[in-house]
């Protein structure tokens, strides 16, 4: 299956690998935003060129007034929907009750929990029914992403997913933001490479890892929360 839509999409340039693409998985291909450089790219690809993808982002709850300001002037320019998913009321409500709201620097555990509530299972919602999911990793974003191909398979959420800048340079998409004037996320220029919830996410010093900045308090090597496990 990857090896034949791999084939499929050789030599087509990018706009043209996602306009097959939901022609391919019509009505079942969706795109997950956190409104991020890489993200911004695609959302500009798709929305630019009327491509009709679903394009959704996760409410955590919990972003930067930053990346409101972005997902909103995201709506203003392009005048197409972006469907948010937010936690479940029930799960959240009980979370704080019990752990308080700032309980995920305690412990691993509790940091996943927060994860799971506010983003892992607000995010198989929103991919349930679909067939391909399109994010905007890049290789060279942090060492867990290095064994990553464009096109995977997600077992945990059993559908394709496709990555389709993934060859790019944080330099092509900072280029690219800037030849199309794409409206961007300023926490970028602040030293915050990789932008989450903001009690979890810090400025990276000069030469820390890309994703140094999210959950700085725990063991570095480990640096996902779970949405893209492979």
């Amino acid at each position: 299956m990857i090896r034949t839509l791999k084939k499929e999409l050789e030599g087509l340039d990018v706009v043209a690998k996602l306009e097959y693409l939901s022609q391919k998985y019509k009505d079942k291909i969706v795109f997950s935003t956190s409104f991020g450089w890489e993200d911004q790219v695609i959302t500009n690809l798709i929305f630019s060129n009327k491509i009709p993808i679903k394009v959704f982002t996760l409410e955590t709850g919990r972003l930067f007034p930053e990346t409101y300001y972005v997902w909103n002037r995201t709506l203003e320019i392009y005048q197409q929907p972006i469907h948010a998913y937010f936690p479940k009321s029930d799960l959240l409500q009980d979370m704080v009750a019990a752990k308080g709201p700032n309980s995920f620097y305690e412990s691993v555990e509790n940091r996943k929990e927060c994860c799971y509530i506010r983003k892992i299972e607000p995010l198989k919602r929103a991919l349930a029914g679909n067939e391909l999911w399109i994010t905007g990793i890049r290789a060279d974003q942090s060492v867990n992403r290095e064994g990553m191909e464009d096109v995977e398979w997600d077992e945990g959420n059993q559908l394709l997913k496709f990555h389709p800048i993934f060859d790019w340079t944080l330099e092509d998409v900072k280029a690219y933001v800037k030849e199309h004037n794409i409206v961007y996320n300023t926490l970028h220029d602040k030293g915050f490479p990789s932008i989450g919830c903001a009690p979890c996410t810090r400025a990276v010093r000069e030469g820390e890892d890309f994703r140094a900045g999210r959950w700085w308090w725990e063991d570095q090597s480990k640096k996902e929360c779970g949405l893209h496990a492979s």
